[in-house]
């Protein structure tokens, strides 16, 4: 997909923003991670030449939002970002602080705009679509990866159970973004 030079720029610094802002709240190993979304979702969007319709993107794109939210209470309920930092070695932050209020608000906020932006054809939301699929698709996996550096035999890890749902979803969605004009 040819994109505009400033959509271009504009999306590898929103990239950049937040990935270091992850790097700030959780530190470099949980930076990294988000990098398979943000930075893979960036890639995916700059080669990959599909710009469908959000008609043929809606269902994907809100039930994997609704499976992330699931998600994020599993996660919440069963400690996932204490069991985290006992693999990193970097503390949970705390939640008010103001690298994750912005880490929440720049990329949760900015997936909310997706079905406008979208709509309207912009380059930007699509690349935000590649992001959100590549997140929950992708990074998403790694918590079946996590249970490898506990030190304990291979086991459940906070989270694990709504991405056996999350994932396969948003694949999906990264195969409808993938293709032409729908």
């Amino acid at each position: 997909m040819k994109q505009q030079t400033v959509t271009v720029i504009g999306a590898f610094l929103f990239t950049a923003v937040i990935l270091l802002l992850g790097y700030i709240a959780f530190g470099f190993w949980t930076a990294l991670i988000f990098t398979s979304g943000f930075l893979g979702g960036y890639l995916l969007w700059i080669f990959v030449t599909g710009k469908p319709s959000f008609a043929s993107l809606r269902v994907p794109f809100w039930v994997s939002f609704s499976l992330f939210i699931v998600h994020r209470v599993e996660e919440k309920i069963y400690g996932f970002f204490a069991r985290l930092s006992d693999i990193t070695g970097v503390q949970t932050p705390a939640i008010s602080s103001w690298p994750v209020i912005l880490l929440v608000l720049v990329s949760v906020g900015a997936w909310i705009t997706i079905p406008v932006l979208v709509k309207k054809g912009y380059a930007f939301g699509y690349y935000l679509a590649w992001t959100f699929f590549a997140a929950m698709g992708i990074t998403e996996l790694a918590h079946f990866i996590f249970p490898f550096f506990t030190g304990q035999p291979y086991g459940y890890f906070p989270g694990m159970a709504s991405v056996l749902l999350l994932a396969p979803v948003a694949w999906w969605g990264m195969y409808r973004l993938s293709r032409k004009n729908q």
